[in-house]
């Protein structure tokens, strides 16, 4: 086959097709992003972020000029039929989100199951996860474990905590730095102070703090109430 009948199908199939990759990115030090998610944000078409002006500064780092689109939590249902309309009209699109991998604990997933129903194809760019990280240095079983997100602030709380008391499985779950101590103390009430947890503040960053202990000794310690948590909790026996 002659090279321009080589480049002419190869432009027949990028119209015909697109690709939704999903992107993880560093959780805190920019040094943690891969080749292969390099290479993506600098070569699709848009890249769909929960905070534009976030992301806009790993993009710089890795010399990306490529468009964004905001998407986030609280996008109305027409930011995400466009971004679908651009992947229908055979546009690729990286989703990232602030830190981490996309779906967990954000709208991600929505836009990946949607694009699936239009079966468009979807393409994982596995790297950075703070849950993973955490597990890997708790010294807490990570065969099997559940993962909670972040808690509840009122309704579901008190019987989130209950669940727990039986839980085999070591637990992982989010917290933010205003009710990290208020965390820790019904933690505490509701579980016994025996219970292992290992804190982890501001992981990959410049002033990241990795605690153990039991709940009873995390009651007394004085943790700093800035950054992002994830707490690791040992199931029972």
């Amino acid at each position: 086959m002659r090279l321009q009948n080589v480049q002419f199908l190869r432009t027949i199939l990028r119209e015909r097709t697109s690709m939704l990759y999903v992107v993880a990115t560093p959780i805190g030090n920019l040094k943690d992003i891969s080749e292969r998610a390099r290479e993506v944000l600098r070569t699709v078409d848009f890249v769909a972020c929960e905070d534009t002006r976030h992301s806009a500064i790993l993009l710089r780092e890795i010399g990306s000029s490529v468009k964004t689109i905001s998407f986030h939590a609280h996008s109305e249902d027409a930011k995400l039929q466009g971004i679908l309309e651009y992947l229908k009209n055979g546009q690729d699109v990286a989703l990232i989100t602030d830190a981490g991998t996309p779906g967990i604990a954000d709208p991600g997933g929505v836009l990946v199951e949607e694009a699936l129903k239009l079966e468009i194809s979807v393409s994982p760019i596995p790297g950075a996860s703070s849950v993973m990280a955490a597990l890997s240095v708790s010294g807490m079983s990570a065969d099997q474990f559940v993962f909670l997100g972040f808690l509840p602030k009122k309704k579901g709380r008190e019987t989130l905590f209950k669940s727990l008391i039986d839980e085999k499985k070591t637990a992982v779950l989010f917290e933010s730095p205003n009710r990290i101590k208020k965390t820790i103390l019904d933690l505490n009430r509701f579980l016994e102070g025996d219970r292992r947890i290992c804190i982890c503040r501001e992981l990959t960053k410049k002033f990241e703090e990795i605690w153990s202990g039991t709940l009873a000794e995390a009651c007394n310690e004085d943790v700093r109430e800035q950054g992002e948590f994830v707490l690791v909790l040992k199931g029972v026996k």
